[in-house]
């Protein structure tokens, strides 16, 4: 199934979103209304009043730091699987071959939801885990927990926002492949290439991702105009982005809107990524009958195990 093609987006600025009435599991059309508006022209909005304990923002950061201050050495024995678990490492390639093939400025580490793998669900899995960091595993895990909420709350915004009954994503994310990753970006102060840069020209293959990001900034939003709008760091608020699949479910109503980061400033920049992704069993296919759209679904598990390999090679490469 392709991607439907959705409108040229106009924007200057990304909007910011009270959800604490989708929190509280209130009928506000008003928020509705907002996430209605923000999807369709933009793709990505801030939310505010989310219910994150900052202590629980501030010790996953204190131990992605750690995390990546460890020996390269030690890193790479970590290196992330076909399962995406693991770390990514610095100015790893992605799309080798192909025109967008480039190299970004970057590194990460990924976990997800574990169970065992099998001939069915090949995407899952057990995490990797730096056991000189025993708090590394406890933060990330409850970091995690504590975005399930806000995750859950969206995927009912979203579907009211299509018109959709509140319920109708809830059971494609039965057990979601989703992953949390936490990222660094050392200074690049001058960048002359747009195929070497933090994270290069990209939309996101999941259906949405909830976003933390440090004060340093870096995140840059495409408009219609082929002009870089800037997604700045605004205090106790979190970034939302759509993926691609939120695109098909929407009949291209919904865009997912291309994005970069580049770390321009002299210190080392540290985002924190959930990508909410469905079950790996989901059939996605469109999910507004009147969007004229009626192309056949498809699995996807095997779409997301064929996106990773391509933008992720490191991960299948054995080494």
């Amino acid at each position: 199934m392709s991607l439907p093609v959705a409108p040229q987006l106009d924007f200057s600025e990304i909007p910011v979103i009270d959800i604490a009435p989708l929190l509280s599991g209130f009928s506000d059309t008003r928020v509705i209304k907002q996430i209605e508006d923000a999807c369709r022209r933009v793709g990505f909005f801030y939310i505010e009043n989310h219910r994150i304990n900052p202590n629980t923002v501030s010790q996953i950061c204190e131990q992605a730091k750690l995390f990546f201050g460890l020996p390269k050495r030690r890193k790479q024995s970590l290196l992330v699987n076909p399962q995406m678990r693991g770390y990514l490492p610095l100015d790893y390639r992605s799309f080798e071959g192909e025109d967008r093939a480039a190299t970004s400025r970057q590194e990460g580490f990924w976990m997800g939801l574990e169970a065992e793998e099998t001939t069915d669900r090949p995407l899952d899995g057990y995490n990797q885990w730096a056991q000189e960091l025993p708090r590394l595993q406890p933060a990330m895990e409850q970091y995690y927990c504590a975005l399930e909420p806000i995750s859950q709350a969206l995927m009912q915004g979203f579907a009211r926002a299509l018109g959709l009954n509140k319920e109708t994503l809830l059971p494609l994310f039965h057990n979601p492949t989703t992953r949390l990753k936490l990222n660094h970006y050392p200074p690049q102060e001058n960048p002359t290439d747009e195929h070497h840069i933090g994270v290069v020209p990209h939309t996101d293959s999941g259906a949405f991702t909830i976003l933390w990001q440090d004060h340093h900034g870096g995140l840059e939003v495409m408009n219609k105009n082929g002009e870089w709008v800037g997604a700045p760091p605004i205090k106790d608020t979190f970034v939302v982005n759509l993926g691609n699949i939120m695109q098909i479910w929407s009949g291209g109503q919904f865009s997912s809107t291309k994005h970069r980061v580049i770390n321009r400033g002299t210190n080392d920049r540290y985002s924190i990524p959930l990508f909410v992704n469905p079950d790996q069993k989901a059939v996605i296919e469109n999910l507004v009958a009147d969007s004229g759209c009626g192309e056949k679904g498809f699995g996807y598990g095997e779409y997301q195990s064929k996106f990773w390999h391509k933008a992720f090679p490191v991960a299948h490469s054995g080494s």
